[in-house]
């Protein structure tokens, strides 16, 4: 079966809102049912019209950011526009009508050498600029320190397909490329990144790279740091041209000093990757498992393999009846009652396809799990975009709501959902608000995985405060179980201190070293990452 999931249109999300607000979500009566259950019954508070400080950079400062080429706005729309990202938290000081953070102006080049020229009048005048293209950062990594005047270095006009080489099976992209445009922009060539992650509706090339994203199909192409085989950085020392083969002794590979750099080292304005033919069949099953040890068992058991499906997901029991309840959401319309819903999927040529098909099929049922049939699959594949789209309407309805990941290796998978779990229940039902608790996984390697936790509780009247708790619990107990802050949602602010404290001094050292040869005055993104 051929499909044309590549073609899902850009999406640009309303600030303070996630996804389409020309295709809105609504819970069902079960889900609404559910959040009675947990004492939620009363509508959030309308949002508050949003207050934008006034600017700090004075007309010569504009007028030099001007002079770059760049196109340059104060305006408060734009300014808000480019406000954070979509965490919770993020959502919820958009509903307070709290904009103190916003950029003191937008500046959008058109060109690599404009980007350069930007950055030599912010280093010049010591302006703090914050890279932004897609928007969807979840840990903070829009919120640069404020100590001196901000600017938001809009990526979006650095797009298209720069260049391919089909013999290598490598695409050069410029850095603001949504990703549905790069998926349409190489179909025409018969290519296809692959890259799919939650937010692939708004996320773009480079802020794919910078963040280390992770995309459903990682088990079969990847994560995007694997996929990435050079990039262009520019700072404030020059341009430097990163990556000359696929693999080198020539020293350390500076690749991985970028990737996951969220804009501290420089500005990324192409990204070379790694791309392969848009497969010919794609199919998507599901598995029900009755138990998520025996799931993530099985899964493991996949991942240690030599042959491998394309997708692999598996939710827990919580997750499963959640998706079970609002067909709508991202998840199966159909099984059996209890146990973990598993999506497995395999996409390429017939013969591949048919072989890694059978051997999966029946290695999964030696493995104890029950075949769904190809109906939950293809529920989920169309509608995997449109999970998160629940949040906001979660939101109004008075329930805080919100996602956290990590990840381990598999001899530590199971205290640590344990270990997480209980830190957040805890820390919520100690406020007064029992939680309900979600997990699964969807990205797996030989030696371990990651958990990806959905938290659904009552909101109090200071959700923030209410999340902070929680949030600051579940580091904690990550830290505690050895487990490692992200697997792809980034470092940004919220994660910094648990990132340093993971890393050690040393470590820390030899990248404040980095930070201060490439941008020796401070002005990339301020406080991301590192203090």
């Amino acid at each position: 079966m051929t499909t044309s999931e590549t073609t899902v249109d850009v999406v640009d999300f309303t600030p303070g809102r996630w996804g389409n607000p020309n295709d809105p979500m609504l819970l069902s009566d079960s889900v609404v049912g559910a959040l009675t259950m947990l004492g939620i019954n009363e509508a959030a508070p309308a949002p508050v019209a949003l207050s934008i400080p006034a600017t700090r950079l004075d007309a010569d400062a504009l007028t030099a950011l001007a002079d770059t080429g760049a196109r340059v706005s104060t305006d408060d729309a734009a300014r808000a526009a480019r406000l954070r990202g979509y965490s919770t938290p993020d959502l919820l000081k958009f509903r307070a009508g709290d904009a103190s953070d916003a950029p003191d102006a937008v500046v959008v080049p058109t060109s690599a050498d404009q980007v350069a020229a930007v950055l030599a009048t912010c280093d010049g005048r010591g302006i703090a600029l914050s890279p932004f293209a897609g928007g969807t950062t979840v840990t903070g990594g829009l919120q640069p320190t404020r100590e001196r005047p901000v600017i938001s270095l809009d990526l979006r006009s650095l797009t298209g397909l720069l260049a391919l080489d089909e013999v290598s099976q490598i695409a050069t992209l410029a850095a603001g490329t949504r990703l549905p445009e790069a998926e349409r922009l190489l179909a025409e060539h018969g290519y296809e990144l692959g890259h799919f992650p939650q937010s692939y509706e708004g996320a773009t090339v480079g802020g794919c790279a910078v963040t280390r994203s992770a995309g459903q199909s990682s088990i079969g192409y990847g994560r995007f740091d694997d996929m990435v085989v050079g990039l262009t950085l520019v700072t404030p020392r020059g341009v430097a041209e990163i990556g000359t083969a696929p693999k080198s002794a020539a020293g350390p590979d500076l690749r991985q000093l970028v990737l996951g750099s969220e804009g501290a080292f420089g500005v990324v304005t192409a990204v070379r990757v790694r791309v392969h033919p848009v497969p010919a069949v794609r199919r998507f099953y599901g598995w029900h498992f009755p138990d998520f040890t025996a799931g993530s068992a099985a899964m493991r058991a996949l991942a240690q393999a030599n042959v491998k499906p394309t997708v692999l997901r598996l939710s827990d029991e919580a997750e499963t009846g959640l998706n079970l309840a609002n067909p709508s959401a991202a998840g199966s319309a159909s099984g059996p009652v209890g146990g973990c819903l598993m999506i497995v999927g395999f996409e390429g040529d017939e013969a591949d396809v048919d072989c890694r098909d059978t051997y999966v099929t029946a290695r999964l049922a030696e493995l104890g799990g029950v075949p769904l049939g190809a109906e939950p699959g293809e529920h989920w594949r169309e509608g995997r975009f449109r999970g998160p789209y629940l949040r906001d309407p979660l939101l109004d309805a008075g329930a805080l709501v919100e996602t956290l990941e990590t990840v381990t290796f598999w001899s530590n998978i199971d205290k640590l959902k344990a270990d997480v779990t209980a830190a957040v229940t805890g820390a919520l039902g100690e406020q007064g608000t029992p939680a309900v608790v979600m997990c699964h996984i969807s990205h797996v390697y030989p030696t371990g995985a990651s958990l990806y936790f959905t938290v659904i509780a009552n909101a109090l009247a200071d959700p923030l405060a209410q999340w902070g708790e929680a949030k600051s619990a579940a580091n904690a107990a990550i830290r505690a179980a050895g487990a490692s802050i992200t697997h792809h949602h980034a470092v940004g602010t919220d994660h910094r201190a648990t990132y340093l404290d993971e890393i050690g001094d040393v470590q820390v050292t030899a990248l404040r070293a980095v930070k201060s040869a490439l941008d020796p005055n401070g002005v990339l993104n301020p406080g991301i990452l590192l203090p």
